[in-house]
């Protein structure tokens, strides 16, 4: 990609009031059309919002997505249709044992809920806060509870099986560590207390040693910062087995989604590691170990996501798609969403480009300014080029914010427009949610308003 070096906050700012003003149409119209009974809304076809019964886990985009609103406008009818949806709809994915996603559903709801608490933008009321401790603490033990052991160490196991370790998860380690930071004790059998920092932080050691490549020669398709969507492991013996993927095109290839995950987890787990004492963190193998691994792999991937996107900072949905060649000299020119061969995934690039940014500014923060700079420049670049036609959704009958996002381009998911070859010009809640934080990031960064992470104030 080409990386606007001149490119500032504040000169965002008007494309973010329209944003913000588009976003509410968005939610009162899913609010007001939405079949309910359907299930979760997942993404749209021809517009509409659809369900697709895999698992359960955008039911906390949606409710969060009003939460943002609010944060960003102070509109009260967003507060209060997501603390009231967060209170009617969500308790189900608090003890939801079948999902690995309750860094997604619950923090999306009951984190930002607390947040906005503890940061005085929602009245102080004891019971409710202590109602969204509650629900934070047992998410995260929850998801804890998906263990599998490994020969070294041990990871969060997806909803494929006890074998499966997806790059996507290491996102829902905000739930351990929120869980662990409030207080929580996960007791096992024999009431044995299992440490939810240390799951969560051998979770993420799993991921930056599996499910990320450094050009080490693992394997003959091992370049710096590649990601698998899948690790798949011998249970039975806790040893790694291969490189899998459900959603890109193959173990081989990069999903991009899957590498955006974990370009916005890494950095994240980074920040919050930086709140707490050494002591804490020396049982693990102390901090400068654990920011070590986690700094390589963000590094690393997002070196990747710069170097394998096109020039306007959107990414195809696999970096091996089969038939990216047919577009020729596709990197070098802005991305194509209505080509005829192979779909953008514009959600990759909402949730990826959080990840430059946090990452861009850790590294400041520590001394590595150009570094930093660089990967700060990036992230605004690709916010930039989201926040135009033909990735913006304005169009009125639409109820998509984020236009040409891929859910599941292998099992044929996404809907296809009449006339086109690909999917194109839909929209999913993952993509709307994540551009929303990601509109709210920047924002608070222009506004000088307190640093928006998942765990501020909070702990």
């Amino acid at each position: 990609m080409q990386i606007n070096d001149g490119l500032q906050p504040a000169d965002l700012s008007l494309k973010l009031a329209r944003f913000w003003a588009l976003s509410g149409q968005k939610i009162d119209l899913i609010e007001q059309e939405y079949d309910v009974t359907k299930g979760s809304p997942v993404f749209t076809a021809a517009g509409k919002y659809t369900t697709r019964g895999w698992t359960e886990w955008t039911q906390g985009f949606q409710f969060g997505s009003a939460i943002l609103q609010f944060d960003a406008t102070n509109d009260n009818h967003f507060r209060d249709i997501g603390r009231q949806k967060t209170l009617d709809v969500m308790a189900p994915h608090i003890s939801h044992i079948g999902v690995h996603d309750h860094g997604f559903n619950n923090v999306s709801t009951y984190g930002n809920l607390l947040r906005l608490m503890r940061e005085g933008r929602i009245p102080t009321n004891e019971w409710e806060a202590n109602f969204y401790e509650l629900a934070l603490k047992i998410s995260g033990a929850v998801q804890a509870s998906r263990w599998t052991t490994t020969r070294n160490g041990g990871y969060i196991h997806s909803f494929n099986g006890a074998h499966s370790l997806f790059v996507d998860t290491i996102r829902s380690c905000r739930a351990l560590v929120l869980s662990h930071a409030l207080g929580h004790v996960f007791q096992g059998e024999g009431d044995v207390k299992i440490n939810l920092l240390d799951r969560a932080l051998q979770h993420i050691k799993a991921t930056a040693e599996y499910s990320v490549f450094y050009g080490e020669g693992r394997d003959s398709y091992d370049v710096w910062g590649r990601t698998a969507h899948e690790s798949v492991f011998n249970v039975k013996d806790g040893n790694f087995r291969c490189p899998n993927s459900q959603q890109g095109f193959s173990g081989f290839t990069t999903w991009t989604r899957g590498l955006a995950w974990a370009m916005c987890g890494f950095p994240e787990e980074l920040e919050w590691l930086a709140t707490r004492e050494d002591a804490e963190l020396e049982p693990f193998g102390g901090r400068s170990t654990i920011e070590a691994y986690m700094l390589k792999a963000a590094k690393a991937i997002c070196d990747f996501y710069i170097d394998n996107t096109a020039t306007d900072g959107i990414p195809y949905w696999d970096t091996g798609a089969p038939n990216l060649h047919k577009l020729g000299d596709y990197l070098n020119r802005p991305a194509d969403p209505y080509n005829d061969f192979e779909p953008v995934d514009s959600s990759a690039a909402a949730i990826g480009a959080q990840g430059l940014l946090r990452l861009g500014k850790y590294l400041t923060e520590k001394g590595d300014v150009a570094a930093g700079k660089r990967y700060v420049q990036a992230g605004l670049t690709v916010l930039n080029t989201l926040l135009d036609e033909p990735y913006l959704s304005t169009s009125p009958n639409h109820q998509g914010l984020l236009l040409h996002s891929i859910y599941h381009q292998p099992n044929g998911w996404d809907y296809v427009p009449p006339g086109s070859k690909i999917a194109n010009g839909e929209s999913s809640m993952w993509g709307d949610y994540h551009f929303r934080e990601l509109a709210l990031y920047v924002q608070r960064i222009i506004r000088n308003e307190p640093y928006y992470t998942f765990f501020n104030q909070i702990v």
